[in-house]
């Protein structure tokens, strides 16, 4: 098959032979066919030498790259073979490093596993498919087929929840649904041995925050004995691990009364016997602004406190209001930490850099007068791997602090 070609101006190719999956509409000399939104292109240096395939958009990023040159030896053709070998590889990658305990991870991150534009969870044989880009979204059913092809009977489903994440114009006309088979929600799954309960239709993001796996695991490791406050809990994952670990008392807090309503059906779907001897520390499921209960909440200080809140900023433009926000999130925080007690906290906004989270953080134990020393430095599990390439994917940075 023919597809347009574009060339870079010279000197502008570099990034591009340097793996990065972007080329910006500055870089481009000059095109050859009708290019339209969603297109495969093909991209050559000035000279003609080709360098990679993607998939074109009008804007800033023009295209996304999700095969390159040097690595295929020349041009490929995005067919059900291209997408299953490719799914294929990345599988074995996650056979690799997921648990047999687990049955919920990220099969796909974007730019980390060379698609540019797509994520894949997959939720106990049901793949949820989010699609960032427009020429992504319409290799949707060549992808199923190849979910399909990779995975056999395994796979119960296939949703398609892109329209909150595509360009707006073309998201507009959207719709999210099944690609592939059916199966109720809420679907329960596994991680690390502990159950929740799925529901990819109106959950946030594919149904579940999958980029926590480990740091919950870490969490369980501080959490026996321990009073727990789990802010800005969602559907209670750090709450779930921190009682399978024997914690003596949890709170989760969320301004979302559905997101409490979750916390506590993944509470009840671990343990549904609350008046077994065995049954967890007392939990406690609180719909309230997260900010808000920490300033006038009066009880006893907490031994852990876990600070996760959705992304503040997701522009530039917003990235400073955002650090005030950590800040003043993060003093409140400390100061209900008891003596000796540990914080996590975590930023997802992709604009606020490791860095400069770090300086928020110490910026905010000064606020709270706390004296406080790093105890481990967190990021997302491997299963959301971060291109070497494209520095730009590892947008999850978090902190364990011992708080004095």
């Amino acid at each position: 098959m023919t597809y347009s070609k574009l060339y870079l101006q010279a000197g502008r190719d570099e990034a591009v032979r340097r793996f990065h999956p972007w080329v910006f509409s500055r870089a481009i000399g000059r095109y050859e066919g009708n290019l339209a939104d969603g297109d495969v292109v093909e991209v050559y240096d000035r000279k003609g030498q080709y360098l990679a395939t993607g998939h074109y958009h009008d804007g800033s990023i023009a295209v996304r790259i999700f095969s390159f040159g040097a690595t295929t030896g020349g041009p490929v053709t995005p067919d059900l073979a291209y997408w299953t070998d490719k799914l294929t590889h990345i599988r074995s990658i996650r056979q690799a490093i997921i648990n047999d305990d687990t049955n919920c991870y990220r099969l796909v991150h974007g730019e980390g596993d060379g698609c540019t534009g797509l994520i894949i969870d997959m939720y106990n044989g049901v793949a949820v498919l989010q699609a960032h880009s427009i020429g992504m979204h319409r290799e949707r059913q060549l992808i199923t087929e190849a979910l399909r092809a990779v995975f056999g009977d395994e796979l119960k489903a296939v949703y398609d929840k892109s329209a909150e994440t595509l360009p707006d114009e073309y998201g507009a006309s959207v719709t999210n649904g099944y690609l592939f088979g059916r199966t109720p929600v809420p679907h329960p799954v596994q991680e690390n041995g502990n159950m929740f309960l799925i529901d990819w239709i109106t959950g946030q993001k594919t149904g579940f925050f999958l980029d926590q796996r480990d740091n919950r695991a870490l969490l369980a490791r501080y959490a026996p004995g321990k009073r727990v406050l789990n802010a800005f809990c969602y559907s209670g994952g750090f709450s779930v691990y921190a009682l399978q670990a024997g914690a003596s008392e949890v709170h989760s807090v969320d301004v979302s009364q559905k997101a409490i309503d979750l916390t506590n059906q993944n509470v009840v779907a671990n343990f549904p016997d609350q008046t077994d001897r065995n049954a967890p520390g007392q939990h406690e499921a609180i719909a309230d602004d997260v900010m808000h209960y920490l300033k006038h909440q009066d009880s006893q200080p907490y031994d852990i406190v876990v600070l996760d809140p959705p992304a503040f900023a997701k522009s530039l433009s917003a990235r400073h209001r955002a650090v005030q926000g950590y800040k003043r999130l993060n003093a409140e925080g400390l100061r209900r930490v008891a003596k000796g007690g540990i914080l996590f906290t975590f930023s997802c906004s992709q604009v606020v850099d490791r860095e400069l989270f770090y300086n928020t953080i110490v910026a905010a134990a000064i606020e709270a007068g706390r004296q406080v020393r790093v105890l481990h430095h967190l990021s997302q599990p491997a299963d959301h791997p971060v291109s070497l390439f494209h520095p730009e994917g590892g947008y999850l940075k978090g902190l364990v602090l011992w708080v004095e």
